[in-house]
């Protein structure tokens, strides 16, 4: 299934992250122990993207797929969480193609340069144990087109981050887990990645590179826990008593 956009809504969040309607932080919510992501070039480079927000503007550490020019540059981010979630909106950052401007403006600077940002992004919630093979084929919650560095980085919105508002909201409640799967980025011909669409072409595939993810949302305190089940393993004989047993018993019958 090639990678289609389907929702261009963003807003730009401020620096100091005041904007309450797009929701708090659920960073204290993930069960980072548990964070894993297919594809990544360095063991764990996924889990260390999902920062604080104050350092979300650093350029490292960074996420950064496996260098193949044959194989396309796809992550797959699985987040699950302590407690089931609500999610208002997630942002995604990354410091390749960003001007010169951004780059110097961050403290280190390792991210590759032959290396794209990400251009689309299909979210699972829910779905346990996938893999590249299984969400090339299946349905998404939903899909998000996500906009170049060149725009997050324009001097107007420089300073603060882009949140991706997570619709339709019903499909986000009570999230226990959630799936990011990068397919393709800017530097692929556009409805290409996820699928075999670029198999035919010489060109060389740029891995994609991301700096930050975070999620916005709320919290509902429900703990997940194992479900707790009771078996009776050998039934006693006077949990099985016949009614009147105990009159016929005394009277010897």
């Amino acid at each position: 299934m090639p990678c289609e956009g389907h929702s261009h809504d963003h807003e730009h969040a401020e620096p100091d992250d005041t904007n309450a309607a797009l929701g708090t932080s659920l960073r204290p919510a993930i069960d980072f122990p548990a964070v894993q992501c297919l594809n990544e070039s360095h063991p764990n480079s996924g889990r260390d993207i999902l920062k604080l927000y104050e350092d979300r503007m650093s350029s490292t550490p960074s996420l950064l797929s496996q260098e193949d020019p044959d194989e396309d540059p796809e992550l797959l981010l699985i987040v699950p969480f302590t407690e089931a979630v609500t999610m208002k909106s997630l942002s995604v950052l990354s410091y390749a193609g960003a001007p010169n401007n951004a780059m110097a403006a961050s403290a280190t600077t390792t991210t590759t340069a032959a290396a794209a940002a990400p251009r689309t992004l299909r979210i699972y919630v829910n779905r346990p144990n996938l893999d590249f093979e299984t969400v090339r084929d299946l349905e998404p919650t939903a899909t998000l087109s996500l906009m170049p560095s060149s725009h997050q980085w324009s001097e107007e919105h420089e300073g603060g981050t882009i949140d991706y508002p997570l619709r339709p909201a019903g499909r986000f409640q009570n999230v226990s887990e959630i799936a990011l799967y990068f397919c393709d980025n800017h530097a692929m011909p556009e409805g290409c990645g996820g699928s075999n669409d670029m198999d035919d072409t010489d060109e060389d595939r740029v891995p994609t590179a991301i700096t930050y993810v975070g999620f916005k949302g709320k919290g509902t305190n429900m703990k997940r826990k194992a479900v707790e089940a009771v078996y009776e393993t050998l039934g006693m004989k006077k949990d099985h008593k016949v009614p009147g047993s105990e009159y016929f018993a005394r009277q010897g019958l």
